[in-house]
């Protein structure tokens, strides 16, 4: 183990932020440029020291990808950054991701985290990425060895990508389909820039590339390619093209002009930061705001519209203020749900909480002026009106942050011919096999709405069904199944 008394000298830290007075002036990500380089230089250290190396180490359950934790942070401890990055890529593909992206369940299952502060087991696990990267030693790793046999990969986020690396480092020829112009998902259109920087995406597509995985961009499948010459032209197909069917909110004045999803309004604003467009199709300059859905896609709406000038931002949420501690219903190691307060918040907004949204109010030209609200409170499991509550919020911009209900019902699950499960989601066996063989389904497409790091283990988790059935071999490794339920 690392430090035996670390958890006793060391207290928890994280990354520095920027001052935000700063930060809302770019869409650069948040934190201190320095605040890597004071952890390779020893900081990271004294936080991996904390780590207790404990007989039964929860923050493995915690986290579905089985993460070495203990295991990297007494390498770190050594300033061993190299055995440690191996340590860390040998369950994860993408640690860059999780490590800005991921809630991190595995620090709310950490045993030190029952009495005391969790390790910044998230924070060390980016500082390693990091350092790797700057030191050389991640590179690509193409197999010895081809098998000969084609597979299609439908979506290019997280869940899409663990896939076609695991299959392409078996041998595999291994092409990613993407309706968007550009490959990532969520990843490249989703996330702001200031949550994850597209440095660390391209440098992995980079990579990937370098193995001989193929990247086809703006290509849908069912429209510009058919189903039938996609199943031709391959030996499998992995489906894992996401949630993406968004919950609407359907309150009078829904049609006004103004109200929009959330991923209608995110990608305008990374393809501005990323070059490609001079303003955004959608803007919040100058308007007064409002989220609906207090989750983390309407954290990204905020910190969207404080960057782009908005007049005032608001977000609402229909469930009561989560508590600052853990309550009865969320024991440890369960993943807490918690009063949590992100980058975007710090930045400034308001948000409610415990209300309904009852209409949207518009003028006479259709443009929307105001949104209608209601307090709420549970009965019985149901939010009831509290009457007298209701006022009006000024409002020019609506995002609709409220989640999503699963993936799109199009040309390309009907022709296939896949069966869904009671929840719309693509139904799938313990090999992540449909009804359909040969065809796959991984990450939010079968799982329904879920984490990152979920989607990066049901991406290996499919790969290694994949290999199994064009090989009949068992090489590639298999985090979870898809009848395992999570902590979170």
């Amino acid at each position: 183990m690392a430090d035996p008394k670390g958890f006793l000298k060391t207290r928890r830290e994280t990354p520095a932020s920027r001052p935000v007075f700063l930060r809302l002036k770019d869409w650069r990500e948040v934190y201190e440029e320095n605040s890597t380089a004071e952890f390779l230089a020893g900081k990271g250290q004294g936080q991996a020291s904390r780590c207790m190396d404990c007989g039964i180490p929860f923050c493995h359950q915690g986290c579905p990808l089985g993460n070495l934790v203990p295991e990297w942070n007494t390498l770190v401890w050594r300033d061993d950054w190299k055995a440690a990055a191996e340590r860390l890529h040998a369950t994860n593909n993408f640690p860059e991701f999780t490590g800005t992206l991921c809630p991190a369940p595995c620090e709310s299952a950490c045993v030190l985290g029952i009495n005391d502060d969790p390790v910044s087991i998230k924070r060390i696990e980016i500082s390693i990425i990091d350092r790797a990267f700057q030191e050389g030693w991640v590179t690509p790793r193409p197999p010895s060895v081809k098998t000969g046999k084609k597979v299609a990969v439908v979506g290019s986020g997280p869940a899409g990508l663990a896939a076609a690396q695991q299959l392409t480092r078996a041998g595999h020829d291994v092409v990613v389909y993407e309706r968007a112009d550009a490959i990532g998902g969520l990843l490249r259109y989703g996330i702001p820039e200031f949550k994850m920087e597209k440095f660390r995406l391209d440098r992995r597509l980079a990579q990937m590339r370098a193995e001989g995985t193929t990247f086809a961009a703006g290509v849908d499948i069912g429209e510009d390619i058919t189903v039938e010459q996609l199943r031709a032209d391959h030996d499998a197909v992995v489906l894992a093209g996401g949630a993406t069917a968004w919950r609407d909110l359907p309150a009078p004045g829904r049609e006004l002009n103004g109200v929009h999803q959330a991923m209608e309004y995110l990608p305008g604003a990374n393809r501005v930061a990323a070059g490609s467009l001079a303003e955004p199709p959608i803007t919040a300059a100058g308007k007064h705001v409002v989220v609906i859905g207090g989750g983390d896609t309407g954290a990204d709406c905020v910190g969207t519209a404080h960057r782009q000038g908005a007049a005032s931002v608001t977000q609402l949420e229909i469930m009561p203020r989560p508590s600052d501690t853990r309550t009865d219903a969320h024991p440890w190691p369960t993943f807490p749900m918690l009063y949590k307060v992100t980058s975007a918040h710090e930045e400034g907004g308001e948000r409610v909480y415990a209300v309904s949204t009852t209409e949207f109010v518009g003028d006479d030209q259709g443009d929307l002026q105001a949104v209608r609200i209601t307090e709420v409170a549970n009965e019985g499991g149901k939010f009831v009106p509290v009457p007298g509550t209701e006022r009006d919020l000024p409002a020019q911009l609506v995002t609709l942050a409220m989640g999503f209900v699963g993936p799109d019902k199009g040309v390309l699950l009907d022709d296939l011919g896949v069966d869904l499960d009671p929840r719309g989601n693509v139904a799938r066996g313990a090999d992540y096999q449909t009804n359909v063989p040969g065809v796959f389904s991984a990450g939010d497409m079968g799982r329904g709405q879920s984490l990152i790091v979920w989607a990066i283990a049901e991406g290996r988790s499919a790969a290694a069904g994949v290999d199994a059935y064009l090989t009949g071999r068992s090489v590639l490794p298999r985090p979870i199944e898809p009848t395992d339920r999570p902590l979170v």
